[in-house]
């Protein structure tokens, strides 16, 4: 096998679609073989037989821990080990911090923090076990960094997702572990998250929100999946071998105003 993960084997929560499938495609491309796990399973399925025998797919409920073990045990039955964990599953809904329901801001914990936390838990004996160098990616957000008021659990969520792996990447080091933790911050994206959150505000014409998203960013544009996916495929190989527990953004120069 040739490429820049070449040898290596990935497990990516929320793979079916959005950034996990680009960022399964992308790995695949660079010869990893890829486990994609989904609360979505038949779409999971579609893209594991897209990518052909370098790919299988799982049913995983990121807030569930024997889901998140179940997961590791099918990558080392399919694959032999672990080497890579990206942690890319994720919700938004939109609420202030006097508004955001009770029932949606523990929900956005349960899926975008406990997810993670649970998914680090269950992967790092495998990862350890493997005895080569690791990598963990979580996806976090540019709101991790800059609050946006109508995304108060988001953003708290994904704050807290970069600090989890600041202290991930922190204990690896410390009990020599091979294995490296660094966190992703996209900023807008077009993604179906994004398309669902405009399905949320009807009162929006897509063509304005995308519009408003792009004028958000210095660059004038909202972000690419296939970006996205090439911080993941750079922060999983073994080019960031010196890199651990740091932020990346991808976010077109951040938000010039809220939103």
């Amino acid at each position: 096998m040739t490429g820049r993960l070449a040898g290596k084997v990935a497990l990516i929560s929320g793979g079916a679609e959005g950034l996990g499938a680009a960022t399964a495609r992308a790995f695949v491309r660079e010869g990893a073989r890829v486990m994609l796990g989904d609360i979505q399973l038949d779409k999971a399925k579609a893209l594991a037989r897209e990518l052909g025998e370098a790919a299988d797919a799982i049913l995983l409920d990121v807030t569930l821990p024997d889901s998140w073990d179940a997961a590791v045990e099918a990558t080392l039955r399919s694959f032999g080990k672990l080497n890579i964990l990206v942690n890319n599953a994720g919700i938004s809904e939109p609420g202030t911090v006097s508004e955001v329901s009770k029932d949606a801001w523990a929900r956005t914990m349960r899926i975008n923090l406990d997810g993670v936390f649970h998914g680090t838990q269950a992967a790092l004996p495998a990862m350890v076990a493997a005895g080569e160098s690791g990598s963990i990616v979580n996806l976090s957000s540019m709101l991790a960094l800059r609050p946006g008021a109508i995304f108060a659990a988001y953003c708290a969520s994904k704050a807290a997702v970069a600090m989890l792996t600041k202290c991930t990447a922190l204990e690896c080091a410390a009990k020599a572990w091979p294995i490296r933790a660094n966190s992703v911050h996209p900023g807008a994206i077009e993604t179906p998250m994004l398309e669902r959150y405009l399905a949320m505000n009807p009162e929006l014409s897509r063509e304005q929100a995308y519009a408003g998203f792009a004028a958000s960013h210095p660059m004038g544009r909202c972000g690419k999946p296939e970006e996205i996916a090439a911080a993941c495929l750079f922060l999983a190989s073994d080019e960031a071998s010196f890199t651990t527990g740091t932020e990346l953004t991808v976010d077109g120069g951040g938000f010039i105003r809220e939103h």
